[in-house]
């Protein structure tokens, strides 16, 4: 396994994303995230990565049923994070960090994030004193890390690393699809990285599952390379820059986990026909994806919908659409997204809330309507 040579303590380069854990039904499935943890933990990892507002809550909790109930502390890192939602003064800080300690069942956090910076909230932490106030928990032990994730440009990136030199580490959307994108400037934000030479976090490698479920002509490129699976290309690809410290993958099965420990366990950074491949997936896949959107799902969970529409399963089904033409996202769209009360891509009554909270800063309002368009 590949040593981390920013942070010792984390075993090899693969992180467990606990964003979109296995489910059943509203609940996360305990029996087979259980099967994952262990199998994560068996091959020698030990980074796993939460925050409050993931699946309602019930990510954390998950993590102290599953995880740190089951291990012994120094065998399981855990990252957590502030947001922006969770506190509005100084004084609320410290009570919700503790809430969060509680909740994961552990007594200090190993990597702890200013959560999903950008030049609007920034200004919130930056009343609130969140940065200081987070830093001060390192001399206290809550905390052993302290660093930030980030959605915005890569000019507010450099004036925040620039104002707090004491962030250790950043966290970035990276991928191949967004390694040269204008709106996320992933590239940009690396440079930012390497300018302040901090360590970087991944997230987002696989774009929310956008680089797995590959329309047939883009997935016919890496398929001509007879090698890994779409999953192994892209998280390889942002493993194999030098200032990388950890890759996050949002696992939601075991066939995710053995896939992804049987690439990255042994790790080998990527080849000039591997990058001039995926080069070919994303002319491919910029003609074909109508909306870069994720599936983080914050415009539902952070900032629900008061007309219950299901945002991003719409444009996902938006994609599928463009991709494939085959009639199924309709049917999907008429028979599971607007069924059980959930609005209508029309019904939007163009609020904004989802927009506000939106890490890709998509034009949601907009593109609503274009569903309604392809779908009503």
């Amino acid at each position: 396994m590949t040593d981390n040579k920013f942070f010792p303590e984390v075993h090899g380069n693969l992180g467990f994303g606990c964003m979109r854990l296995p489910m059943k039904g509203d609940q996360v499935d305990y029996e087979q995230f259980i099967k994952m943890a262990d199998a994560f933990v068996d091959a020698g990892f030990n980074y796993f990565d939460t925050a409050h507002g993931y699946i309602s809550g019930k990510s954390e909790t998950a993590i102290r049923d599953c995880v740190a109930k089951r291990y012994d502390r120094s065998r399981f890192l855990l990252a957590n994070k502030l947001t922006e939602s969770f506190f509005h003064s100084q004084e609320e800080i410290r009570p919700f960090i503790k809430q969060q300690l509680e909740l994961c069942g552990v007594e200090y956090f190993d990597f702890y994030l200013m959560h999903a910076q950008n030049a609007k909230n920034y200004k919130q932490f930056k009343e609130c004193k969140a940065y200081e106030t987070c830093y001060g928990f390192k001399k206290e032990g809550l905390i052993r890390h302290f660093g930030l994730s980030f959605h915005d440009k890569a000019s507010v990136l450099d004036m925040i690393l620039t104002e707090h030199p004491e962030v250790e580490f950043v966290q970035i959307q990276f991928n191949y699809l967004d390694y040269n994108d204008e709106n996320v400037e992933s590239r940009k934000c690396y440079d930012v990285c390497v300018k302040h030479n901090k360590p970087v976090v991944v997230m987002e490698p696989v774009k929310g599952g956008s680089l797995v479920k590959l329309s047939p002509e883009a997935d016919q490129v890496l398929r001509e390379l007879k090698g890994g699976s779409n999953a192994s290309y892209a998280i390889r690809f942002a493993a194999s820059f030098p200032q990388m410290s950890t890759i996050l993958s949002g696992m939601s099965d075991m066939e995710q986990m053995t896939d992804n420990i049987s690439y990255m366990k042994d790790f080998k950074p990527f080849t000039e026909e591997e990058t001039s491949a995926v080069a070919n997936v994303c002319n491919v896949m910029k003609q074909q994806i109508l909306v870069p959107c994720t599936g983080c799902r914050y415009c539902v969970e952070e900032n629900e919908c008061p007309m219950k529409i299901r945002i991003p399963d719409i444009f996902s089904a938006m994609n599928r659409n463009e991709a494939f033409h085959d009639g199924k996202p309709k049917e999907y769209y008429n028979n599971v997204l607007i069924a059980n009360g959930n609005g209508k891509a029309s019904d939007c009554i163009k609020c904004g809330m989802c927009e506000a909270v939106c890490p890709q800063h998509l034009p949601i309002r907009d593109l609503l309507e274009q569903a309604a368009e392809t779908f009503e």
